[in-house]
């Protein structure tokens, strides 16, 4: 893949950024995503989940290929993300979704994604810090910033490598419990 030109790999962590910038413009708490930008360079608005807490499964096109939003649709996820613990639900930052979406997409495509951990309310948050789980005291759990994920049929180690390709956001791999976190938030790994 490295002798690969970044035009031959499909997508590349500029379009990704420049689409991703885009897409958090907010006005008067809308997204205003000009269409060329997301019909050109982000993959299908498509993903299959499944809350491994729950047992929720919700397949769900949350932008159409235009690039607009689907707000009920983004409502769905913000319930199948909610706090497993005390059901509080939360607007989940598109960055993330989307972050999520690419590296599904470049692994190549429909797999489902298996949620650990979406959403945390601060309640549930300081209860993991308490315990010692590893759990960051101001985490981006709790700002709708971040997922801890599996995929059906992938390693962990295999996802972690596509998310550090794409250089983009938090990448974290919890080899022991077997899944790997993805935020918003600047580039950077663990």
């Amino acid at each position: 893949m490295d002798n690969m030109r970044e035009s031959e790999r499909g997508w590349t962590r500029r379009m990704f950024l420049r689409a991703a910038l885009v897409g958090a413009a907010l006005v008067g708490g809308r997204l205003i995503v000009p269409p060329s930008v997301f019909a050109r360079e982000l993959p299908e608005g498509r993903l299959t989940f499944v809350n491994l807490w729950t047992d929720e499964r919700l397949d769900v096109t949350y932008r159409n290929d235009a690039g607009q939003y689907d707000w009920d649709a983004l409502d769905d996820v913000n319930h199948i993300l909610r706090c497993h613990v005390t059901g509080e639900i939360a607007a989940m930052d598109v960055r993330v979704i989307e972050h999520v979406n690419l590296v599904q997409k470049t692994l190549g495509g429909d797999r489902e994604i298996q949620v650990v951990s979406g959403f945390r309310s601060p309640e549930y948050n300081a209860r993991l810090v308490r315990s010692g789980r590893r759990a960051a005291r101001h985490s981006l759990h709790m700002q709708g910033q971040a997922i801890d994920l599996r995929m059906t049929g992938v390693h962990p180690k295999v996802i972690r490598q596509a998310a550090l390709e794409l250089e983009y956001g938090g990448v974290g791999y919890y080899p022991r419990s077997k899944f790997v976190h993805l935020d918003s938030g600047p580039f950077r790994h663990w």
